[in-house]
């Protein structure tokens, strides 16, 4: 209607080292201004801040702090950038990796953030990537099988040790005293809801796919105390409270928040969510059958179905749990653009530095032009994308990457390369896990910062054999956000709606290319060898991971590490 005034929302995304803010026009999606501001902290995974304890072998903690941090400089910065009046914004949505929990008080105060306890590595918010719990997830998983529980399938017969329960069950059987200490075991995604609207909520999302929350409750206690006596009543009184559905209100700004904002008190606050799921409206695909790969650090794919199917490895199925009405599956990869940075940091010689200073290009760009004309196969590689562990489909965290054909020929540009088709692999085993168990998928949709390689596009569309499109939004996860937080202040009536007014995306802007896709068959052959060998048939990498846990636990503990919080 003319002459009514402008409304607009803020998606906040808070991701593994910064958070991005984004400034949306309700009526279009038009992104009006964005901020992200780094963690100060980044990801706590040698010692605790201070020069506190150093931490065992694949432990990976963040600081509360380096999230509130976020809402006072990235909200205000996008507001600027957007020349956006505050008083025309009547919502805010936030987004965050998960599973990242953390134990607090009563009053959802951090244990980290106690003098008490600031100085203990398990009163800390245990970031996604924390893998030290595989121990207690294994177990968690053969009891599951063990009693016959009807909600392992449901995660594709393996809770990860990235979830809550597996954390959880760390926390008590390496620090019992914070494990006593801890009311509320909490998603950060909640966490920073709390902090927005001064009470405590909990999400369906973050319920279903990190806490086990099936079919209107958690696991028993019968069978949570058969883990451990004490972890018995773990679910109804450290997780226990009604769960918001995605795009609700969980309350209103406070005064406190609007202070550290700049946002107006009283506006609405959206359910907390994830930030691979929440991007799915961002990029239109919420529709059955589009696959959303949210391609960043790590990857996270998640699928809408009508059907509820038993998918071997995923890392879950919840009803609603992307969009109302629908059965949302998510699988993922624990590490991608990980894998490349690493390579970039280990394997690239001093002459390509040089090189690359002299042209002008990052590492990125001088090693991707140095290999995106090979003819597919020619460098003679295959690798593993296992240096983070694999989430989907084997649910391993204590695999590792392999690189075979190397030769004293191989060149830094042929090992990049091999990374990148790797990752591609990796997502063909998932498109075909699903396929297997009965759910389609029609479409494959790419989001995040890693759409921007083209060469790596390619690869995926070549390697999968279907067309690849792309979110048209730079910022997905916080446009994501941003559309919730339009349903939550009623400016659309629901998610569905509100992603087809606000949504963008760039369909079939990759299309396979037969020849390559035939010889890339031939490659993901050998990779679904090398995965079946050292994934499922022997224990190889398994052994190799026990030693190296035992000479580093050795290491620790010679600097005077506390027994207890190794493992």
């Amino acid at each position: 209607m003319a002459g009514t005034p402008e409304q607009y929302t803020v998606g906040v995304d808070f991701g593994t080292l910064s958070g991005r803010a984004v400034v949306v026009r309700v009526r279009d999606g038009r992104e009006m201004g964005s901020a992200v501001h780094e963690y100060r902290h980044g990801v706590i995974d040698e010692r605790l801040p201070g020069g506190g304890s150093p931490l065992p072998p694949d432990w990976a903690l963040q600081h509360p702090r380096d999230w509130c941090d976020v809402l006072a400089a990235a909200v205000p910065e996008a507001l600027a950038a957007a020349g956006v009046s505050p008083a025309e914004v009547v919502g805010i949505g936030t987004d965050f990796t998960a599973c990242t929990v953390l134990p607090t008080h009563a009053d959802g105060t951090p244990l980290a953030l106690t003098p008490e306890f600031a100085g203990r590595p398990h009163a800390w918010p245990k970031l996604w990537k924390h893998h030290a719990a595989q121990d207690q997830a294994d177990r968690i998983n053969a009891l599951a099988h063990a009693r016959g529980e009807t909600w392992i399938h449901r995660y594709g017969g393996k809770i990860s040790a990235e979830w809550q329960f597996a954390k959880a069950l760390q926390v008590l059987e390496e620090d019992p005293e914070v494990y006593h200490a801890c009311v509320r075991w909490i998603e950060a995604a909640d966490w920073i809801v709390w902090q927005l609207t001064g009470e405590e909520s909990r999400n369906t999302c973050t319920a279903g796919y990190k806490g086990i929350h099936q079919d209107g409750g958690y696991p028993s206690e019968e069978y949570l105390g058969a883990l451990h006596p004490d972890f018995a009543g773990f679910a109804r009184t450290r997780l226990e409270h009604p769960l918001a559905p995605l795009g609700s209100r969980a309350g209103s700004l406070t005064a406190e928040a609007a202070a550290l904002t700049g946002l107006p008190e009283g506006i609405a606050v959206a359910a907390g969510n994830i930030d691979a799921h929440v991007a799915a409206p961002a990029a239109r695909a919420v529709d059955n059958g589009r696959l959303l790969a949210i391609m960043g650090t790590s990857t996270c794919h998640i699928l809408n179905s009508d059907r509820l199917a038993d998918v071997p490895g995923i890392c879950g199925v919840v009803h609603g749990g992307v969009v109302d009405g629908a059965f949302g599956y998510e699988a993922g990869q624990s590490a991608v653009g990980d894998i490349f940075a690493w390579w970039l940091r280990q394997g690239v010689p001093a002459d390509y530095l040089a090189e690359a200073e002299r042209s002008g290009e990052d590492l990125h760009a001088l090693l991707t032009r140095k290999c995106a004309a090979q003819p597919v196969g020619a460098h003679g590689l295959v690798a593993l994308d296992w240096m983070n562990g694999n989430r989907s489909v084997l649910v391993d965290h204590n695999l590792s990457g392999v690189i075979i054909g190397l030769t004293l020929d191989t060149r830094p540009e042929d090992v990049y390369r091999a990374l990148l088709e790797a990752t591609a692999f990796g997502t063909r085993v998932i498109v075909e896990a699903f396929e297997n168990g009965g759910v389609p998928v029609t479409e494959f949709v790419v989001a995040g910062g890693l759409k921007k390689n083209a060469l790596l596009m390619q690869i995926y569309a070549d390697v999968l054999r279907r067309p690849v499109s792309l979110a048209a939004s730079e910022q997905g996860p916080a446009l994501g956000s941003a559309i919730h937080a339009a349903v939550a202040a009623g400016s659309h009536p629901d998610v569905r709606t509100a992603a087809a007014a606000m949504g963008r995306a760039h369909r079939h802007a990759y299309l396979p290319d037969p020849g390559r896709a035939d010889a890339y068959d031939r490659l993901f052959a050998v990779y679904r060898d090398l995965h079946d060998h050292f994934g499922t048939r022997g224990d190889l990498l398994h052994r190799l991971r026990r030693q190296r846990n035992e000479a580093r636990t050795s290491e620790f503990e010679g600097a005077g590490m506390a027994a207890k919080f190794v493992r």
